[in-house]
């Protein structure tokens, strides 16, 4: 499975001697204050406000005086609703009138957030999955992937954990993509469509369906791709027809998989508008420890030249909220995707992203490789976190976190352009490499090591005085820092010592 052909178990040796060796009604623009104000397109027809506490019974009164229909709530979420905008009335005036209220903690617009999809570039149709196994094809640059081959050596499934894909759905009859749909055991459906109320999920536009490819195509079956999960379950949540929707939709369907066990969530889109609604439903899924995988987005229209984010955020993937991950894409040559948005603080990472070879939707056998960015990349480390969770079941979302940005590839291209500088290396999430190093001692005994092997790893360190024989001598497991210190009271009088470390994957 490895690229390498076999699971080489890896050893680093420390010698040692006296000295050591060694994101409706459309069109509509409005400025919004917010931490950067810019002009965000809304639905017209109905906006968001969150009661204060104690005045649901008032705020009730309020709207039947001002002729304001109430379309839905969300208790989980505070009390959030979804008022309709009167014929007589503007959304902005509505948001105006209930702001002096003094009923509400906000009144907000209802911000559209488009898709991360991009014009089709028909260069490249051959279909090679470069980005999980890049060995120079195509004009690549040979390990220009995350190693998924190594990775999968590891851990190729993700059986028990629940991906969402907030999007348009997905063709849940793919031959690639069916088996590994999340089945709901109450009505025996694959999800949420918020755009009619219903568990009808099926993708027709498209741009779900990808998604879901590169996160979770079934794997070993013999058809079509592989996804970089072979095996998990992926929820559906229907809250775009085409390439726009709004955060109504969005967090009906962000509340729907958050009561119905997703673990991940996947939201290949974005916008300029900020939003208090949206940034309080995803911190709502964080505590519940769901981790909200996000692109960074393509630029902006009409130009689509990309954004620095942390200048121009574009939302969800900027709120600072610690279970959101940013992504970026990169192409075939470890350089920044041409259309990708990046900001050293506000995007995470990176991952491959162009022209990548998924499921499509026009039929149940059908696959393209002509798209390209962000929307590519954001499910590939949705897939590396699922497989993570599978792995690491006991662990909060801030440590598996850390597993992926820990576990980045360092890129030129990419430095000053996300926090990590990286991008997404599977094989190093889920089995960051080995490094024993010596503690200073100042020359004197007795000998202060150190292993550094990722959280939670257990390691043994092995003593050896010919490099042929070894001896373990101390076995430890790592803190959530992902190391251990283990100190050797070795005499004035022995003999030269040499130290190496091993580790579970």
């Amino acid at each position: 499975m490895s690229k390498h052909g076999t699971n080489v178990a890896r050893i680093l040796a420390v010698a040692i001697a006296a000295i050591v060796c060694l994101h409706a009604s459309l069109g509509a623009q409005l400025v919004i204050t917010s931490p950067v104000a810019r002009p965000a397109p809304y639905r017209e027809d109905q906006i968001l406000v969150l009661p204060k506490t104690g005045q649901t019974s008032a705020l009730e009164r309020f709207c039947a005086q001002a002729h304001v229909e109430r379309l839905a709530g969300f208790p989980g979420l505070g009390g959030l609703q979804i008022l309709r905008v009167p014929g007589d009335e503007t959304a902005p005036g509505l948001i105006t009138k209930f702001q002096q209220s003094g009923l509400v903690a906000y009144a907000e617009p209802d911000f559209l957030r488009f898709l991360n999809a991009v014009p089709n570039d028909p260069k490249y149709t051959d279909g090679t999955l470069w980005g999980l196994n890049n060995y120079g094809q195509n004009g690549g640059t040979a390990d220009a992937d995350i190693d998924a081959p190594e990775a999968w050596d590891v851990l190729p499934f993700a059986s028990n954990v629940v991906v969402a894909v907030l999007d348009t759905g997905v063709r849940y009859t793919h031959e690639d993509l069916a088996a590994n749909m999340w089945v709901n055991p109450v009505d025996g459906g694959h999800g949420f469509n918020a755009t009619t109320g219903t568990n009808d999920v099926m993708d027709v536009q498209g741009h779900g369906t990808l998604v879901s490819g590169v996160l979770g195509a079934v794997g070993n079956n013999g058809k079509g791709v592989v996804g970089v999960a072979w095996a998990v379950q992926i929820m559906a949540g229907k809250c775009f027809t085409n390439s726009s929707s709004s955060d109504s939709l969005i967090i009906a369907c962000m509340e729907y998989a958050r009561t119905h066990g997703a673990e991940v969530i996947v939201a290949a889109f974005d916008g300029p508008g900020y939003s208090q609604s949206l940034s309080n439903a995803i911190y709502a899924l964080r505590n519940d420890g769901i981790i909200f995988v996000a692109s960074c987005g393509n630029g902006e229209a009409p130009s689509n030249v990309p954004l620095n984010v942390d200048a121009n955020p574009r939302y969800p993937a900027c709120y600072a909220i610690d279970n959101i991950v940013s992504v970026a894409y990169t192409d075939r040559r470890d350089g920044l995707g041409v259309l990708s948005n990046y900001g050293a603080t506000n995007v995470a990472l990176a991952a491959p992203g162009e022209q990548i070879y998924t499921t499509w939707s026009p039929s149940d056998n059908f696959y393209t490789g002509i798209y390209s960015g962000t929307s590519l990349a954001a499910p590939a480390v949705a897939g590396a976190l699922a497989l993570l969770k599978e792995r690491f079941p006991a662990e909060t979302h801030h440590q598996l976190i850390a597993r992926v940005l820990n576990g980045t590839d360092p890129l030129p291209a990419l430095a000053g352009k996300c926090r990590t500088g990286g991008r997404l290396n599977l094989r190093q999430a889920l089995s960051p490499p080995l490094q024993l190093t010596l503690r200073s001692t100042g020359g004197q005994l007795p000998m202060e090591l150190q292993l550094n092997a990722g959280p939670n790893r257990v390691g043994v360190v092995e003593i050896s005085t010919n490099l042929t024989s070894w001896v373990p001598v101390f076995t430890n497991t790592t803190s959530a820092n992902g190391t251990f210190d283990f100190t050797d009271l070795v005499g004035t009088n022995s003999p030269r010592r040499f130290y190496r470390a091993t580790a579970t994957p």
